[in-house]
Parts: C-alpha cells; sequence; structure tokens
C-alpha cells in the first residue's frame, strides 16, 4: 500500500500542492486516512453487514428484529441508516443507497455530493459512479480534504482530530494510527 500512496503522490503532485496537500505530514496523514477508508481503491461502501454487526455498529438503527431482517440486504440497510440526514431523504426516496460512501475516502450523503458538483462543476449528484473511477476519486478526496481544513491538523501530527472530522466518531482509529505510522516511513 505504501508503494500506491507514493504511485498516487507522484501522479497527482499538481492537484495535491494546490490543495496544501503537499507537506510531507500532510501527505502521511492523507494517505493513512485514505489508505483505512478505502485500501487506496476508489470503492463503493458494501454494507452487508450481518445481524451481529448491525447490532454492533448501527444499534441506533436496528433491534433483534430489524436487525434479523435486514442482515446482508445492502441497499436497505443504506437506506435507513443513512435516511433523513446529510441531505439525504427518507428510507424510501433511496438516497442512502444511491449516495452511500465512494471513492478513496468514502465521500457520503447527497449534500457532500452536491458541495463537491458545485465546487468542480462535475455532476456527481445525477452519477455518483464516477466516484469509483481514480481521478474522481482523487479529485473527491483532495476537495473534502480541503473543505474540512485537514492540512492544519496534519501539521500538528493530530490524527485523532482528523479521524473525527472524516468519520464522525473514531472508527477504525488503531487501524488508521497503523496506517500513518506506515505513511510516515513513505513520506517524512
Amino acid at each position: 500500500m505504501n508503494e500506491k500512496a507514493l504511485e498516487l503522490s507522484k501522479k497527482y503532485r499538481t492537484l495535491l500542492k494546490k490543495n496544501g496537500i503537499s507537506d510531507p505530514l500532510v501527505q502521511a496523514h492523507f494517505f493513512a486516512q485514505l489508505a483505512h477508508e478505502s485500501g487506496l481503491k476508489p470503492i463503493s461502501e458494501n454494507l452487508k453487514y450481518s445481524k451481529s454487526a448491525l447490532l454492533r455498529v448501527f444499534r441506533k438503527y436496528f433491534n433483534e428484529t430489524t436487525a434479523t431482517k435486514y442482515a446482508r440486504k445492502p441497499k436497505s440497510i443504506a437506506n435507513i441508516v443513512y435516511a433523513n440526514r446529510m441531505g439525504n431523504g427518507s428510507p424510501a426516496s433511496g438516497d442512502g443507497w444511491k449516495y452511500r460512501g465512494r471513492g478513496y475516502i468514502q465521500l457520503t450523503g447527497k449534500n457532500n455530493y452536491t458541495k463537491l458538483s458545485n465546487d468542480t462543476k462535475v455532476d456527481y449528484v445525477s452519477d455518483p459512479g464516477k466516484l469509483l473511477t481514480e481521478v474522481d476519486a482523487m479529485v473527491a478526496a483532495v476537495w473534502f480534504w480541503k473543505r474540512r481544513g485537514l492540512s492544519r491538523y496534519a501539521l500538528m501530527d493530530d490524527a485523532k482530530t482528523i479521524t473525527k472530522k472524516i468519520n464522525g466518531g473514531y472508527n477504525g482509529y488503531a487501524d488508521r494510527l497503523k496506517h500513518l505510522k506506515e505513511m510516515k516511513k513513505v513520506f517524512c
């Protein structure tokens, strides 16, 4: 994965530099977070949770009965857990599935897709699948990073704040730190 990060850093040098992601420590943090979120592949969130995983990860949305009903049904899970937030409509709207996490940084929610579209002049709202291409996944990740002002936290070596601003919590924090340690060997 370190080789992939270095390859992407070189390939997108101009984009990264233009958006304040050229300092070695900032790049280490940026690519560590992407490594955790997507394995440095432009992927789509799969949401194929088992009953036990639904109860562990999404206890707020599922109980024993509903977890049994929705286990291993990713489209339905997305439409429930992402409904009525982040600019998404009700479960019936299908927005949760349509605007699930995609790309290197797992951009999620209609609001983010709309803001990204407005800022880049590329229509990701009508065609969210564009974020599964390398170029668009990188544009979205850089946009998200810059919009959240994450370079300043990277310069302070503050992985905890970066994680919170990307994830909304600290899911996978230990794994993110493991990736950061590796990325520092590559970039610093």
